[in-house]
């Protein structure tokens, strides 16, 4: 065997252990529909509350964290394509928020610079595990802390890759399944402000 058909069988072991990755992730969390309601929490911008937003707006809220290696710069890019391509009294509308599943690591400070990368229009929030608890039961969220032997970073977060477009009433207008291109998003959100 050359090192170069090595090399190849490697890479292609390595995409498909990341895309059962993301498919396990997806499936984690949807054994019931999620109930939604409110969201209020420190955050980049003062304290974040959907209450807060205007009847005419919608958060899109996604469960992540700052040292995440794939699906959450994969999302956050795909959230800032959305608010490229989306008509511009619509992409006004839009809140994006990333709320982050590891509040051990990820301060303000950091959530601050790293949501700074896709856009002034990005939220960074934070809770303590009471809170994310909560939220997680409402929104029927998973994640999962586990070992990382060896290397520098401890640990790494599985958790759901679903965005939802939520309205200030904290109703789930629409859950938004993972994907690498803006597509489902942009669609997604048409259909809300075109009145559904």
């Amino acid at each position: 065997m050359t090192r170069k058909t090595l090399w190849a069988g490697l890479a292609s072991l390595v995409l498909v252990v990341a895309l059962a990755t993301i498919w396990w992730v997806q499936q984690q969390g949807d054994d019931g529909e999620p109930r939604g309601g409110e969201v209020a929490l420190p955050s980049t911008q003062g304290e974040f509350s959907l209450a807060s937003m205007e009847d005419d707006e919608l958060a899109v809220l996604f469960f992540g964290y700052t040292y995440c290696p794939d699906i959450c710069p994969m999302t956050l890019a795909v959230i800032r394509q959305a608010l490229q391509q989306l008509e511009p009294e619509y992409a006004e509308r839009l809140v994006p928020v990333l709320i982050t599943v590891d509040p051990d690591r990820d301060t303000l400070e950091r959530l601050e610079e790293y949501v700074g990368y896709f856009g002034e229009q990005f939220i960074g929030a934070r809770g303590s595990e009471e809170q994310l608890d909560d939220i997680a039961e409402r929104y029927n969220l998973f994640w999962r802390k586990h070992d990382m032997e060896d290397s520098a970073m401890e640990y790494a977060v599985d958790h759901s890759s679903s965005m939802y477009l939520v309205d200030r009433h904290g109703e789930i207008r629409q859950r938004v399944l993972y994907s690498p291109t803006p597509h489902s998003l942009i669609s997604a959100v048409r259909h809300e402000f075109n009145g559904g």
